[in-house]
């Protein structure tokens, strides 16, 4: 449910007169294949959109019924990925700092400060503050990580048909054991994360 406490790090900023504030939050870090996926959300001031919590806590059934509101209610939104071969060229860490910024690029409002799930982030050319449990916390990165999530699951439902044997349908490229089951039969598709597998390969 969405109350005040979801709104309180926004409001700090909204008492300082600074109104534009994007919450940016990113899905499939920790996956061995497919693309990680960042969202950035701008939102009014203390709209009710009900039920706006971390992706994680919701269905998968009651984030696609936010994802429509969230992107119809925002001042603004962007939603970018960065590909397997990022990830494997730059390292999971940097290849979210791309998706993200790729996202807030997308941004048709500049946004005035930056509210990021986590403790770490880059400099993405406006002022930022990261928040640990954000997703939980704000509002805005609540809705970010709902859009991230969501695209990213289409994208993975896409991959599971391009791509059939590996359950990606399923466990969205995440190291289940029927995953790692459907690697050892069928090996390595094109979407894999080849740095991801090295520890599954015996590599170092």
């Amino acid at each position: 449910m969405s109350d005040v406490n979801m709104w309180e790090i926004e409001q700090s900023y909204y008492d300082r007169g600074i109104d534009l504030i994007c919450g940016v939050d990113e899905a499939g870090r920790g996956p061995l294949a497919g693309p990680v996926c960042a969202a950035a959300v701008i939102l009014p001031p203390n709209i009710d959109i009900p039920g706006l919590n971390d992706s994680k806590k919701l269905s998968d059934k009651r984030r696609r019924e936010l994802f429509p509101v969230i992107k119809e209610q925002a001042i603004a939104y962007g939603i970018a990925f960065a590909d397997h071969n990022e990830i494997d060229e730059l390292n999971i860490l940097q290849a979210t700092y791309l998706a993200m910024e790729r996202a807030i690029a997308q941004l048709q409002v500049k946004p005035e400060a930056a509210i990021i799930d986590g403790n770490r982030a880059k400099d993405f050319g406006i002022p930022v503050e990261t928040v640990v449990h954000g997703d939980s916390r704000s509002a805005s990165i609540a809705a970010a990580s709902i859009l991230a999530k969501v695209t990213r699951d289409d994208y993975m439902l896409q991959m599971a048909e391009v791509y059939p044997g590996y359950g990606f349908e399923i466990h969205k490229g995440y190291g289940t054991k029927a995953h790692y089951a459907a690697l050892k039969s069928l090996g390595a598709c094109a979407i894999h994360r080849a740095t991801f597998l090295k520890k599954f390969y015996g590599e170092k």
